[in-house]
């Protein structure tokens, strides 16, 4: 800093007001301290500007999922795209914490606990998960994305979620309305609140239908495959499944064609997301529900850095920041039903 107020024939408060963005600099100055910069290769010591702003400009990423998951479900790179797309354009650093186990949870809990970071966004959170308590232990502002159980962590969290329960009684009442009475739900891993909540929009529509036709999955392909083979064994007549998620539909078109069950003459199927290129790639292409991850990841991402910019209240949350925002879904109809 010293060489660039050298170079530019300024102060060294003038140098640091420019490199950080601060106002009260005449326009002539600012560009010599910026072409002085430029030329030294001047790079600002990020642990020497933390200990003056107190801030980090690193906001962690916790996705409560071992790597084998994440890293294989397109679901998760679109939120990911998303965050980063927003963390980027202010200039923070995206840093990436998986969970496999209960010692990976203690592990990201000392680590939130240690002052690397200004915030968290945490995701794909289950039902008693310690990660909410660990993250509120350790006092950092936090946005989830999905509406977390409010038995595992503090209640009134700030949090990014879809319709999930509506989307779902659209995806059903959509099967009805094609004149399907046997309708059967493939649900996600009901130790999810995104699954719990579907299964709700299910039983909305359907208050009456036969237990048999539900059955659990696990937002994968292969569990789609397992449900589905369970349904078939179960309730053979069946003329309509809504799976949870499109990879799971995806696995359960692949039995029905096992099968010789013809989509949707014989079974209509609807899934959830809307995840292209899966869903258009089906054998049929899929009527699914929509939500918009990306967009729901850049949002969780803005909420977070709004509130680090803003006055942080007592919870660690900004005064104004909504406490929850659901995005609407939408139906998306292809040839599967």
């Amino acid at each position: 800093m010293e060489a660039v107020a050298a170079r530019a024939g300024v102060s060294r408060a003038t140098v640091s007001r420019v490199v950080n963005g601060s106002d009260g600099v005449r326009e002539r100055l600012a560009e010599r301290v910026r072409r002085a910069v430029e030329e030294l290769g001047y790079v600002p010591n990020q642990a020497a500007r933390s200990l003056v702003t107190k801030r980090h400009d690193a906001v962690a990423v916790v996705v409560a999922e071992p790597e084998t998951r994440v890293f294989a479900d397109p679901f998760f790179a679109r939120q990911l795209r998303g965050i980063s797309k927003e963390l980027t354009a202010h200039d923070n650093q995206l840093v990436l914490l998986l969970t496999e186990d209960r010692d990976d949870h203690a592990r990201v809990g000392r680590y939130l606990a240690g002052g690397h970071v200004d915030g968290a966004l945490v995701f794909s959170l289950h039902i008693d998960d310690p990660l909410p308590e660990l993250i509120q232990r350790a006092g950092l502002p936090t946005v989830y994305g999905g509406r977390p159980d409010g038995s595992g962590g503090r209640r009134g969290a700030v949090y990014v979620d879809s319709d999930n329960r509506g989307g779902a009684r659209d995806a059903v009442r959509h099967l009805l309305g094609l004149g399907r009475s046997r309708v059967a739900h493939i649900t996600g891993a009901l130790d999810q609140t995104a699954a719990v909540d579907r299964l709700d929009g299910f039983r909305d529509v359907m208050a009456d239908a036969d237990p048999r036709l539900v059955v659990e999955g696990d937002f994968t392909p292969a569990g789609g495959e397992r449900a589905m083979r369970r349904l078939l064994d179960r309730c053979p007549d069946l003329d309509a499944v809504f799976a949870g998620n499109d990879l799971m539909a995806a696995g359960a078109l692949r039995v029905l064609r096992e099968h010789g069950r013809r989509v949707p003459d014989d079974v209509a199927v609807v899934g959830f997301d809307d995840m292209l290129p899966i869903a258009e790639q089906t054998e049929p292409p899929l009527t699914t529900v929509r939500q918009d991850i990306e967009e729901m990841g850049r949002l969780m991402a803005r909420l977070l850095l709004r509130d680090l910019d803003g006055t942080t209240a007592s919870d660690g949350n900004a005064g104004g920041t909504p406490s929850a925002v659901i995005f609407p879904t939408t139906l998306i109809r292809r040839a599967s039903a």
